[in-house]
This record gives C-alpha cells, sequence and structure tokens, in this order.
C-alpha cells in the first residue's frame, strides 16, 4: 500500500478501507477476550476472510465484503468505544460506512460513487449523532447497529436487484415493507424514557 509515491497513499488506503477495518475489528475482538478458544475462533474467521472472501471480485463477493465490514466495524466502534465522546462516534460510523458504501459501489460500474457513498456515510452519521444521545442496547447489540444494518443491507439488496435487472414492483415492495417493519419494530420497542448520555 505505501511502496508507492505518497500521492497514492490515500487512494490505497480507501481502496484497501474495508480490508483494514475487518483486520482492525478482528485483532481487538482477539485483544479483548481472555478465552483460547474465543481467539482462535476470531482467528480462524479472519483466516477465512483472508484465504476464501477477500480475493474474490465478483458481485457478491464484494457486496458480502462491504456488508461483513461495515457490521464488523461497527460493532467494535460501539462495542468497545461506545463511552467515547459523540465526535468519535459520528466520525467512526461515518469513516466505516462511507468505506463500506464505496466498496460495495466499485463492484458495479456506478458514475455517481462517491455521491452514493457520501450520502450514506452522511446519513448513518447523522443517525449516530441524533442515537449517541441514547445509546440504546438490546442485550449487548448497539441499537443503531441494527438501523444502520437493517438499512444498509436492504438498500444495497434494492441497488444489486436494480442493477441486474431483477427488479420487479412486486419484490422491491416486499422489500420495502420488511425494512420499514424491522425499523418500526425496533424504534417503537425502544425504552427512550431513560436518562440521555
Amino acid at each position: 500500500m505505501f511502496a508507492v509515491r505518497p500521492r497514492y497513499w490515500q487512494a490505497n488506503l480507501v481502496a484497501n478501507g474495508i480490508d483494514i477495518v475487518v483486520a482492525i475489528s478482528l485483532v481487538l475482538f482477539m485483544a479483548n477476550t481472555t478465552v483460547v478458544w474465543w481467539q482462535l475462533f476470531w482467528t480462524a474467521l479472519y483466516g477465512l476472510w483472508l484465504v476464501i472472501l477477500k480475493p474474490r471480485s465478483d458481485v457478491l463477493s464484494v457486496s458480502a465484503q462491504a456488508m461483513i465490514g461495515q457490521l464488523l466495524g461497527l460493532l467494535v466502534l460501539y462495542l468497545k468505544f461506545g463511552d467515547s465522546s459523540l465526535l468519535v462516534l459520528v466520525a467512526g460510523t461515518w469513516l466505516i460506512t462511507y468505506l463500506a458504501a464505496r466498496h460495495f459501489l466499485t463492484s458495479f460500474e456506478e458514475p455517481h460513487t462517491a455521491l452514493l457513498a457520501h450520502s450514506w456515510a452522511y446519513f448513518s452519521a447523522s443517525l449516530a449523532f441524533i442515537l449517541g444521545h441514547w445509546l440504546l442496547y438490546y442485550g449487548t447489540i448497539p441499537q443503531i447497529i441494527i438501523i444502520l444494518t437493517t438499512a444498509g443491507y436492504g438498500l444495497a439488496a434494492l441497488y444489486y436487484l436494480d442493477a441486474s435487472d431483477r427488479l420487479s414492483k412486486l419484490l422491491e415492495r416486499q422489500l420495502l415493507i420488511i425494512m420499514c417493519a424491522i425499523l418500526l419494530i425496533v424504534l417503537v420497542l425502544s425504552d427512550w424514557t431513560g436518562a440521555t448520555v
């Protein structure tokens, strides 16, 4: 990545951003447990990432890489650094979702990749700013991760189906209804009466 002139470093960092996010996430998961079996699990997962998923460049594999990177990055951000300042949470959410969206869109011939990636990152950072005041958890999973994962995976599925000319009105309606139902359940069943952070 850095064996080129410094002016190419930023482009290389963005191009390899999801791999960096996954690597840092899995290393932090390994470092934060003293149970050997969990450390072996995270090591095996990283080995599978490096050997099976990372070398692939077809549309579904690149989409899976982006989705896994976003999920792991947000999990580490909110589980390990959830008590950080709001600025750290907003900036981290923006960076992770931007890299994931850009990685996802690179497998398509999308002329507006940067605009769409920035739009998704801006939406995610805005949501992090709003929900960062209430950081609700369902067991160990933060609410914002459920919302961003549901919305992100749903929008990615719609984009993929539309790009491959397999999106019918019925399928679009079904995906949107499922996304809205999950988001409505998460928002309605949340305890919004708690004290803000």
